[in-house]
């Protein structure tokens, strides 16, 4: 795994940990799709998806759209792990959803 995928992976396990913390939130099909296709491979299948995933609706009502796939996806840090295509779609979804920091 490449430093910048390892990077990804350890933040969207610790936005896991934080949304089964502070929103009694478990992702468990998330934490089988990261499992079985790694953190930038389950991120490419949401987003691959006509529509937000029921996860992101999930944080959404907690107010932590900042936890989504989506959220880390446009971080600057992890764009080069996504195309272009990728990165407009989590950005879109975002700022459908009144997320200001995408």
């Amino acid at each position: 795994m490449k430093k910048q995928e390892m990077l990804f992976h350890r933040a969207i396990m610790k936005g896991f940990d934080i949304a089964k913390r502070e929103c009694k939130y478990n992702a468990a099909y998330f934490l089988v799709m990261v499992t079985d296709s790694g953190a930038v491979g389950a991120a490419k299948r949401l987003l691959a998806k006509d529509s937000v995933s029921d996860g992101f609706g999930t944080l959404y009502m907690y107010g932590r759209l900042d936890l989504t796939v989506e959220a880390y996806v446009v971080r600057p840090e992890f764009t080069e792990l996504f195309k272009a295509a990728e990165i407009e779609t989590a950005r879109q979804r975002l700022k459908g959803y009144g997320y200001n920091g995408a």
